[in-house]
């Protein structure tokens, strides 16, 4: 028997929608609740009518979106609108040309093809925080910062990308979700903004 998927949609509209943008700390995860010893969304926004408009791993950091608005939150979150989600991904090697075109037209995943998508190295984020566990460091290999974008939401599908073209994931940071922008949030911060569409 298939469950039925919550329709947050169908939820009036609220008289007064709310939009609060988190950087989520790496180790928490992207929901209310958790096991006990989990850190949770709950430790860091101090609101009980905002829910996720989509998710992020719990060991990766940055952008995410949390709204009253349940038709709001569907056009944010459903892939059928394509909305583009931009990432900052340190990863393990230097990319070859061949692989960054690999990840731009796509790459055969075990859940499918993935879409087309935007890729290209780029220098090491300004004022980015320290990672607490650092990453990982291996003398012998260099890493490499790339920006990529994408306008779907597979699970884990950023890492998979890399993995799958040979530049393992060390580090990821999420950092804009169509016109919202993590810009100076530090981790655990969070401020509101009014939604643009």
């Amino acid at each position: 028997m298939q469950r039925k998927r919550k329709n947050h949609s169908s939820r009036p509209r609220p008289a007064n929608p709310k939009l609060v943008l988190l950087n989520k700390p790496f180790g928490v995860l992207s929901q209310f609740t958790g096991e006990p010893g989990d850190a949770t969304l709950k430790d860091w926004v101090p609101f009980n009518d905002v829910y996720p408009a989509g998710r992020l791993d719990k060991d990766s950091e940055g952008l995410m979106l949390l709204t009253n608005d349940g038709v709001y939150q569907a056009r944010l979150s459903n892939p059928k609108y394509k909305v583009w989600k931009t990432y900052w991904a340190q990863v393990e090697g230097e990319p070859t040309s061949e692989q960054l075109t690999q990840l731009q037209q796509g790459v055969e995943l075990n859940d499918g093809m993935t879409r087309p998508a935007e890729a290209f190295v780029m220098a090491e984020p300004m004022n980015l925080w320290p990672r607490n566990p650092p990453v990982r460091e291996r003398k012998s290999v260099p890493d490499t910062w790339l920006c990529i974008k994408i306008r779907e939401g597979k699970n884990r599908q950023v890492r998979r990308m890399t993995a799958h073209v040979g530049l393992p994931t060390l580090r990821l940071i999420r950092a804009q979700i169509g016109p919202y922008k993590l810009a100076r949030l530090q981790p655990g911060e969070w401020r509101e903004e009014p939604p643009v569409w």
